[in-house]
């Protein structure tokens, strides 16, 4: 059996768990056909590594997965360029902040009624313990 050139990246692992995930609400055909792939094959093609998930395909993937574009392109950069220009991109341009995360960062403005607090030991630790770390 030959190996997958992308079966150990942690895109194909991530499409295979929301696919599993979905799989009571909608098929893999449905999948597919919202992100705009004619061929249902695809997904099992990206989800088991034998192919890319090509970049602008991420928007309506990730629309199609139900999941948050900003991670779904984090993980296809690392697919398509390679754990160090992708890390190099996020250096340059910034993480991109998740739906979540942007949930956060507007709760931590509206409690610090937007003052910008620096993150202290204190914050941290907190935050830690909020996620039983």
């Amino acid at each position: 059996m030959t190996k997958k050139p992308h079966a150990d990246t942690r895109l194909a692992k991530y499409v295979e768990r929301r696919v599993l995930e979905l799989k009571h609400t909608k098929s893999q055909l449905q999948i597919a056909g919202e992100a705009g792939f004619p061929n249902p094959n695809m997904i099992t093609m990206i989800k088991t590594g034998a192919t890319k998930l090509a970049l602008d395909r991420v928007p309506s993937m990730a629309r199609a997965l139900e999941c948050d574009s900003a991670y779904l392109m984090r993980l296809a950069l690392e697919q398509a360029i390679g754990d160090t220009a992708a890390q190099a991109i996020v250096e340059i341009f910034g993480t991109p902040v998740t739906n979540n995360e942007l949930g956060w960062l507007q709760a931590i403005r509206e409690a610090s009624n937007n003052t910008d607090p620096r993150l202290t030991s204190r914050s941290q630790a907190a935050i830690k313990a909020i996620f039983g770390r």
